[in-house]
């Protein structure tokens, strides 16, 4: 029994991992990958996304490129942590995997359309994409099984003292999709940095042998060299893929259902989210929120993706 999924991602060392898990797991039917600006410009994560199956020879997969800003407000990338062209450190071969004509939100749209059954939705980056499928298409909910999103936080922010990265890159999409009614699971900070890419775990991925394995151990290199620069973090955590492996395996991650909202107007925690672990904030449990990772069968999964790519 496998899941379909639609992966909607900004690409992004660890968003091309998240694409060789959710293309190398048995559990995961990947109907789609779609783009988005975030970690870069949108033509930069778009051609990323290209590269990462290229690398992994994926060509069965349909790729869409999507909004290039947030619904409000400019579109401030991640440079620091993902390079220039949110890819650095390996040499970047030629994508020979095609873009799709139509756009994230018409591939996303024909997906759900035609899928027998409702279909997961992986954003790993900024929710643009999925918030402006729901405006242009509330018909289509009933379509989406769940949202397992990358983003936000329980705790404190990395982009601001209280706002994730996504979060903070646009915080009405967050606000939008949540208040849509839609199944959201928040994969925050406080679950990610359990994740991190220590010199075992690199080792590891190249040891598979894989092309993958070497271009993914590239890619390691550059982003814990990045992160102990910018946050003091010589093991950076490889955020996104996690909400792949909840979706193959929910045995890798608890979670815990409860209250969860987004600043949008804070001077200073604008796209912080709160969520409710107390049991103090009246009104519905509207979303769930992933607690605690087993970081032993999470770095497996990954192992074992990038040994099943070319």
């Amino acid at each position: 029994m496998t899941t379909p999924v639609i992966l909607d991602c900004d690409p992004g060392h660890d968003d091309v991992f998240a694409i060789w898990l959710a293309a190398a797991h048995p559990a995961i039917d990947l109907r789609a990958i779609t783009t988005v600006a975030g970690n870069g410009s949108l033509a930069h994560t778009t051609l990323n996304a290209r590269i990462a199956c290229t690398v992994a020879g994926i060509h069965d997969v349909p790729i869409a490129a999507g909004a290039d800003r947030p619904l409000e407000g400019e579109l401030h990338v991640a440079a620091d942590i993902h390079g220039a062209n949110a890819l650095g450190g390996p040499a970047l071969p030629e994508p020979d995997v095609a873009l799709d004509d139509r756009s994230a939100v018409e591939l996303m749209r024909d997906v759900l359309t035609e899928a027998s059954e409702p279909v997961t939705i992986v954003p790993t980056g900024p929710l643009t994409n999925v918030a402006t499928l729901l405006r242009q298409h509330p018909e289509l909910l009933a379509r989406i099984a769940r949202i397992v999103w990358m983003g936000g936080s329980t705790g404190r922010g990395n982009s601001t003292p209280y706002a994730e990265f996504n979060a903070w890159t646009d915080p009405e999409a967050v606000h939008e999709t949540i208040a849509s009614g839609v199944d959201v699971t928040m994969v925050g900070l406080n679950i990610s940095h359990q994740a991190l890419v220590t010199a075992d775990v690199r080792e590891r991925v190249r040891a598979t042998g894989t092309r993958t394995g070497a271009f993914g151990f590239e890619l390691m290199e550059f982003f814990c060299a990045a992160y102990a620069q910018v946050e003091g973090m010589p093991d950076a955590p490889l955020h996104d893929p996690i909400t792949v492996a909840m979706v193959a395996d929910p045995a890798v991650a608890t979670m815990v259902r409860t209250r969860v909202d987004v600043e949008l107007t804070g001077t200073h925690t604008r796209g912080a989210t709160s969520a409710d672990l107390l049991g103090v904030v009246p009104g519905e449990r509207n979303a769930n929120v992933a607690l605690d990772l087993d970081v032993d069968r999470f770095w497996s999964m990954i192992v074992d993706a990038v040994a099943a790519l070319r």
